[in-house]
C-alpha cells in the first residue's frame, strides 16, 4: 500500500494518528468537534464510494458531492478547510508527497453568494432582554450578569464560560476585562460599561464567589454548584431569553449586536475591532455590514476650505 492510498481506508491506526495530529494543532473546542466530524465523514464517504487515494481529484469529487446534498457554502467551507488541514499534516508526516499535499491545498472552497448578516438586537430589544431575569433569584441574577457581559462588552460564548474574577480589573479610572485570550490566541483588553460591572458585582456578592469563573451554574435549590458553566450552558441561557422576547437568537447574535450597537452610536471602527477582537478591520466591516455612503462620504467631513 502507497503512502497516497493510507488515509481514505477502512480504519487504520494509520488514519486515528493522523486525525490526532490534526485536531491537537488547533486551540479551540469548537473547531476540534468541527474538524473531528469532517474528517469522519470524509473518511466514510472514502470507504463508501471505495477510493484508493487522497489526492486533488478525491477532493474535488468529495467537494462535489457535498454540494449535491445542499449543504450552505459556510459547511463545505468547514469541512474542506479540514481536508486541508489534513494533507498537509500528512505531507509534514511523510503519508503523502509534498506536491500532492500542496495541490489538495488548492482546492477552492464553495463560493459564497452575498454575506450573511446574522441577528442582533436593536437597541430597545437589548433593554428588554436586560430587564428579563428576575434580579430577586440568585439564577436570574447570574443570567443577568451573563447577558450584560455579552451585550455590554461583546464576548464570543467560549471566552465568556472562561471569563475569572480576575479578569476584571480597574484601568485608567474604568472597569475593564484584562488579558483575554481569545480566537487565535489573541489577547485582549475589553472595557466594561458601568451597568455591565454592576450586574457582575450583584452576582458575585449574592454567589460569595470571590475567585475563578464568575460564571457558576445554579441547582434547583438555589445554590451555586460547580466550578463553571459550559459554552453550551451559555447558549441555552441566551437562547431560553431570546424566546422570551420573541427572538431566535444566541449569544454569537449578542456578541453582534454589540458592534451594531456601538457602531450606531458612533464609536470608531477600529476601536470596535479591537474590542471584538478581530485580526482584521475589514473582518469588521464585514460584521457590521458596513456599505460604502456615497451621499454622505467620508471626504464631505474632511473640514476643507478650498
Amino acid at each position: 500500500m502507497t503512502p497516497t492510498e493510507l488515509i481514505p481506508c477502512p480504519p487504520l491506526g494509520g488514519w486515528e494518528k493522523l486525525k490526532s495530529l490534526v485536531l491537537n494543532a488547533l486551540t479551540s473546542e469548537h473547531s476540534k468537534r468541527a474538524y473531528s466530524g469532517a474528517l469522519n465523514e470524509f473518511q466514510r464517504w472514502c470507504r463508501e464510494n471505495a477510493t484508493s487515494g487522497f489526492s486533488k481529484a478525491t477532493v474535488q469529487e468529495y467537494k462535489a458531492w457535498l454540494e449535491t446534498r445542499g449543504l450552505a457554502p459556510s459547511s463545505i467551507n468547514v469541512r474542506m478547510s479540514a481536508i486541508r488541514k489534513l494533507a498537509l499534516e500528512a505531507g509534514d508526516n511523510g503519508l503523502i508527497e509534498f506536491q500532492v499535499a500542496g495541490a489538495i491545498g488548492r482546492v477552492k472552497g464553495a463560493k459564497r453568494h452575498g454575506v450573511r448578516t446574522g441577528n442582533w438586537l436593536t437597541l430597545t430589544q437589548a433593554e428588554d432582554m436586560l430587564g428579563l431575569p428576575d434580579r430577586g433569584m440568585l439564577k436570574g441574577k447570574r443570567d443577568r450578569a451573563l447577558l450584560a457581559v455579552l451585550i455590554g462588552c461583546g464576548l464570543r460564548r467560549e471566552e465568556l464560560a472562561a471569563l475569572s474574577v480576575e479578569h476584571v480589573e480597574q484601568r485608567d479610572a474604568r472597569w475593564v476585562i484584562v488579558d483575554l485570550v481569545g480566537k487565535g490566541q489573541r489577547i485582549r483588553t475589553v472595557p466594561m460599561p458601568p451597568w455591565t460591572k454592576i450586574a457582575i458585582d450583584d452576582w458575585l456578592q449574592a454567589s460569595g464567589i470571590l475567585s475563578g469563573r464568575i460564571l457558576r451554574a445554579v441547582n434547583k435549590a438555589g445554590s451555586v454548584v460547580g466550578a463553571g458553566l459550559t459554552p453550551q450552558s451559555v447558549f441555552d441561557v441566551v437562547l431560553r431569553y431570546g424566546i422570551q422576547i420573541g427572538i431566535e437568537i444566541a449569544p454569537h447574535d449578542l456578541r453582534r449586536s454589540f458592534a451594531k450597537l456601538a457602531h450606531k452610536g458612533h464609536a470608531a471602527l477600529e476601536q470596535i475591532q479591537l474590542s471584538l477582537g478581530h485580526a482584521s478591520i475589514q473582518t469588521t466591516e464585514r460584521y457590521l455590514g458596513v456599505d460604502q455612503d456615497l451621499i454622505d462620504a467620508p471626504c464631505d467631513h474632511l473640514g476643507l476650505r478650498v
